[in-house]
């Protein structure tokens, strides 16, 4: 079965620590660097409005590492502004950047022959506010499809993101496994979020977001197979 694929790039600062929640930070601080080099690293136009499609940078903290991803014209961009980042400000905290590493690569990504396992290595956000509702009316399997229903369409909106989706594309087969639901804080609301795994017949990059909120780190998942 054939796999388009996608370029991705991959920026780590090492030496510096950060704490998961901080990726909200990176994405502020990052997007105000750069705010007139293109809407992609904060997701608005000039005159304000949000850029509604899949965010192709985003921000993460993965394993303590101030981490960005980017993808497609996003990868690119990265590559451009790699050497201007000398330096981080989060919280008035004064961080000098003195490692840094980047890598770029082209990555498959979309339907495989085989199923393969994912985990997510930060908070999976997969409801709004109606969505929210109603999961919490459900019995345990009807929550389960329910889930599963939106993972596939996050899946199906990055692949559309990267040009990779085709309208006839094979099936998606994902089976999801959610683990407890964590309670968390989501721009001054209390969420449901999901760590777990999953299983799909489709080729992710590491590092990139499934779900609500990707560019500030959410939702960021990792081949485990």
């Amino acid at each position: 079965m054939r796999s388009d694929t996608a370029a991705l790039t991959t920026i780590t600062l090492p030496e510096i620590r950060l704490r998961v929640r901080d990726a909200h930070k990176l994405r502020g601080y990052f997007g105000e660097l750069f705010r007139e080099h293109s809407p992609l690293l904060h997701n608005h136009y000039e005159d304000g409005t949000f850029r509604q499609q899949y965010p192709l940078v985003q921000y993460k903290v993965l394993d303590g590492t101030p981490t960005l991803v980017g993808l497609g014209e996003g990868a690119a961009l990265l590559v451009e502004l790699f050497l201007r980042i000398r330096e981080l400000d989060i919280d008035g905290r004064h961080y000098p950047v003195q490692a840094k590493h980047i890598e770029h690569r082209t990555e498959a990504i979309g339907p495989v022959a085989g199923l393969r396992r994912y985990r997510f290595e930060t908070l999976w956000m997969p409801l709004n506010q109606d969505n929210h509702r109603q999961y919490q009316t459900q019995s345990a399997a009807e929550q389960q499809a329910q889930l599963t229903r939106i993972l596939t369409n996050n899946m199906l909106a990055l692949l559309k993101a990267v040009g990779a989706y085709a309208s006839d594309m094979p099936l998606l087969l994902v089976h999801l496994l959610p683990g407890e639901p964590v309670v968390t804080q989501f721009k001054n609301q209390s969420m449901l979020g999901f760590m777990g795994e999953f299983v799909a017949n489709i080729a992710l990059p590491d590092g990139v977001g499934l779900g609500k909120s990707v560019a500030r780190g959410f939702g960021a998942v990792r081949r485990v197979d």
